[in-house]
């Protein structure tokens, strides 16, 4: 049933029902009891809630740990919630929303925030919340001071993300008068402390502002103030704002001078230069550059991306050549064993992998997990079973009960498989590889136990 027809029927229950629904889902759940005040409340009544709410933030004192972090999260979005339904008003909205961004030291500095749960809340309900204000705001010299305020305390990385947003609230003479009031203010403070933080932070607000702006020169004066001795992080990041601002002559210039000593980059590198050349109309570069970005990282985005350069016609060539090439390799590569099975070549990735068992390390489980199944779901059952060896000798090796029941699960899977294979080629037959664990393994009594469950 789709959201349509189940608001149709709520609705034609009526509502007297609804209410007793909800009465009776408020007395046992916080969140609902919450929903329901703030909907039974006037906006007045829910401006003062958010505001008690926010002084009171300001007030607490006790540590959250991760495990509170999502409950916290929720109350903060709650937080916003009565916000939005209280305040119709503009300009009393984004000083509002502010006033919760100025929270940011009450909350993070007692709060494990590891999973990045009250973060998110800032960075994607806060945000959306005051772009939904600021949008509507006429007064935007005081928006524009309001926001450069709020960014100069930005010690939490929260802030950031409001003047990231700058283009959907303020025009572009706006944009361009705050990003030269930061460039007087980083020029100030340069002179004070030499590359000091404040110093780099208002020349980050220039590129910033320079990117929506599409300003590509006034963004390189920033990049290269900040960093002049040009890494190539930063020449990538000068070529992407070119590119995007429809000069892709200047950003091949700057991609072509840029230093070759960081390996990290030379793909996103490669990406930029492949754009580049085929804005200009450079076909035999940009196929040199496709070519070089698909034996990087063999994959179906990248052979897509190639074959757009020299013809959809070689795909077929393309992938019996890399299929060579792969068998050639004595070293297990995941990537080309993924290749193999997204070019529905499922008996070669079978075989490449067990040529290569041996090699399989079982910590990778984010890697041999996908391949596994995916060996599975094709029929490919002896290659399957090799990695799912592999994943459950890893957890074996490490004794860590808390992943005994990952283990389990793997060896269950195993015992699925083995009567499907007929022949068991390089690998040992199951019944003996079992026999195998339980010897190695047989003071581990917890593993077991949870198998024999």
């Amino acid at each position: 049933m789709n959201d349509d027809d189940l608001r149709n029927k709520l609705i034609n229950l009526g509502s007297e029902t609804l209410a007793d629904a909800l009465l009776g889902l408020s007395s046992r759940s916080e969140d609902a009891a919450a929903v329901v005040e703030r909907m039974t409340s006037s906006p007045n009544e829910n401006q003062k809630r958010f505001k008690s709410k926010l002084a009171g933030l300001k007030r607490q004192r006790k540590f959250i740990d991760w495990r509170g972090a999502a409950d916290f999260a929720s109350n903060l979005e709650e937080l916003l919630a009565d916000l939005r339904a209280g305040v119709p008003h503009s300009q009393t909205g984004v000083e509002l929303v502010a006033a919760f961004f100025e929270c940011d030291s009450s909350v993070f500095e007692r709060c494990d925030d590891s999973n990045g749960t009250i973060g998110d809340v800032f960075r994607f309900d806060a945000r959306q919340l005051f772009i939904h204000y600021a949008s509507q705001v006429d007064d935007k010299a005081w928006l524009s001071q309001l926001l450069l305020k709020l960014y100069e305390h930005d010690d939490y990385g929260v802030r950031g993300e409001l003047l990231e947003s700058a283009s959907e609230f303020l025009p572009a003479d706006s944009l361009r008068n705050l990003a030269a009031v930061m460039w007087n203010r980083a020029e100030q403070e340069h002179e004070i402390v030499t590359d000091s933080w404040h110093f780099n932070q208002w020349l980050y607000g220039v590129k910033t502002l320079a990117r929506q702006l599409k300003d590509a020169p006034l963004f390189e004066k920033a990049a290269l103030t900040s960093a002049p001795e040009k890494p190539l992080a930063v020449c990538i990041d000068m070529a992407k704002v070119y590119l995007e601002s429809g000069n892709a002559a200047r950003a091949l210039s700057i991609l072509k001078d840029a230093p070759k000593d960081n390996p990290h980059f030379e793909n996103d590198r490669d990406v930029l230069l492949l754009t580049a050349y085929k804005k200009l109309g450079n076909n035999e570069k940009a196929a040199e550059t496709a070519w070089r970005i698909f034996r990087r990282q063999r994959g179906a985005a990248s052979l897509d991306a190639l074959l757009i350069v020299v013809g959809e016609e070689k795909r077929q060539w393309i992938i019996d050549q890399q299929v060579q090439e792969v068998h050639s390799a004595a070293r297990l590569d995941y990537a080309s064993a993924r290749f193999l099975i997204d070019m529905d070549k499922t008996d070669e990735a079978e075989i490449y992998i067990l040529d290569r068992a041996s090699q399989l390390n079982g910590d990778l489980y984010q890697l041999l997990l996908p391949l596994a199944k995916s060996m599975e779901q094709a029929g490919r059952l002896l290659g399957a079973t090799a990695l799912y060896r592999a994943l459950l000798e890893s957890i074996l090796a490490r004794a860590l009960s808390k992943y005994y029941h990952h283990g389990t699960r793997y060896l269950k899977k195993l015992d699925d498989l083995a009567p499907e294979v007929s022949d068991w080629r390089n690998l040992a037959p199951h019944d003996f590889y079992k026999a195998g664990l339980l010897k190695a393994h047989a003071r581990k009594k917890s593993f077991w136990a949870k198998y024999g469950d």
